[in-house]
Order: C-alpha cells, then structure tokens, then sequence
C-alpha cells in the first residue's frame, strides 16, 4: 500500500462530508469497504488523509479548467507526486485522480469547505502544491492560473499571500518583494521585517501536523522566502 492509501486508513477526517466527500465517494468506492480501511475513522478533525485527497480534488480541478485533460498533464502531475511521494503512493493517486476527474467539482462549495475546515497555513500549503503541480510541464499557464486564483479566493487565501506563493513559480518584476509582501520603495529596516513575519509565516512547522511529507514539501516555500532575502540583501548590500 502506497502512502495515499495508508493516509485514507488513518481517517479521512472532515473531507467525508460535504461536497468534498462526495466527490471522493466515487474516488474511494470499493477501496474504504476493503478489510484494509473496515476502521477508518471518519469522525477525527484534520488529518493527513483529509489534506491529501483535498489536494487530489483541487489539482483535479486545476486540470479541468480548461474543458479538457491531456494525457501529457496526467505525466506531469505523476511526475511531480513521484518526485514527492515515492513511485508507489504517484501511482495510487494518479489511479485515484482519474475517478475524481470524471465527476463534477463544484469548485466554490469544495473552496468553502476548505476553509471552513483547513487551518490557514494548511491552506497556504495547498495552494503551494497546487502551483508545484500547475508548474510541472514547466510554466504556469494563464486558465491554470485564474483557475488557482480563484480557489484561492474561495479558500480564504488572502491576495497578498496569494502573490506571495504565485511569485515563487511565476517569474516577475520584483518577484522577491512580492514573495516577501512588500514593495521595492521598503526601507531596508521594512525589509528584515517582512522577511522575519514570512519566515513565521511559512515555516514547515506550521504545518507539522500533516505529517512529514507535507512538512518537507513546506519547506520548499519556506527556502523561496529565504532565497527572496537574500537576493534583495545582495542587491541593496544588507549586513
């Protein structure tokens, strides 16, 4: 069993109900009635399995914003889970994206879900995956990007930290301040204080209670702030 499916037998947590759940009850189908997953706890709070097929839903949804699903994006969305999970937890969930793909997501109600239920830096963390996704086939492209902006309204993400995150995957002017909520006129003193809130911000131990792999995608965003300082420090000659 691959990691997705020992993250589902640890309990799906709020994601078995509302919208979400039942997206995912095609998903699973004959998977939580095997002997496996017979004490699957569905009445626990967040929980790695709940984060991980909200993730799967809304990647799904990033996929379908434009009408159609090229076999390529499923390669490179397998590539990307391979890179973070592991050969056999890509395969499972690649295997349980193409049944989510068939069902109808309706993208504002899973969002609301969401935050109504995801802590805010969990929620920082799925829409960082959802550009780690987006940005496989090598760019983030314009119907991926307003479909990603828009869950992310839904979701409760703030704009400034949709910026923040977008900036570290979408190359722009002044690409460093925006990742560090900023603008390039900062003192050098408003600098090394947005870099202290965002490294606060965006520390993997913020989302320690989603288990270890999400913690060490987490600390990719975490390295993205870090890299930001540190180019404006060299630009500007900061101590």
């Amino acid at each position: 069993m691959g990691k997705f499916g020992k993250w589902i037998a640890g309990g799906l947590g709020w994601a078995i109900f509302g919208p979400i759940g039942g997206i995912l009850g095609f998903a699973l189908g004959s998977l939580l009635e095997s002997p496996e997953f017979s004490k699957t706890k569905v009445y626990s709070s967040t929980t790695t399995g709940s984060f991980a097929m909200t993730m799967l839903v809304l990647v799904a949804a990033v996929m379908k914003a434009d009408g159609r699903v090229l076999k390529s994006e499923l390669n490179y969305v397998k590539k990307y889970f391979v890179q973070a999970f592991g050969e056999e937890s890509a395969t499972e969930a690649i295997r349980m994206l193409h049944d989510i793909l068939n069902q109808n997501i309706p993208v504002q109600a899973v969002g609301v879900q969401i935050k109504q239920n995801l802590d805010y830096s969990s929620r920082l963390q799925l829409l960082h995956l959802l550009f780690g996704v987006a940005q496989a086939d090598g760019k983030v492209d314009l119907t991926e990007l307003n479909a990603i902006a828009s869950i992310a309204g839904y979701m409760g993400v703030s704009s400034k930290d949709f910026e923040s995150i977008k900036s570290m995957f979408v190359a722009e002017v002044d690409s460093s301040y925006k990742i560090l909520e900023i603008e390039k006129t900062a003192t050098d003193e408003e600098v090394k204080k947005a870099y202290r809130k965002m490294a606060v911000k965006f520390h993997p131990d913020k989302v320690s209670h989603l288990g270890e792999d999400f913690q060490k995608q987490a600390k990719e965003k975490f390295q993205k702030v870090n890299e930001a300082y540190e180019k404006i420090k060299r630009e500007r000659n900061l101590k």
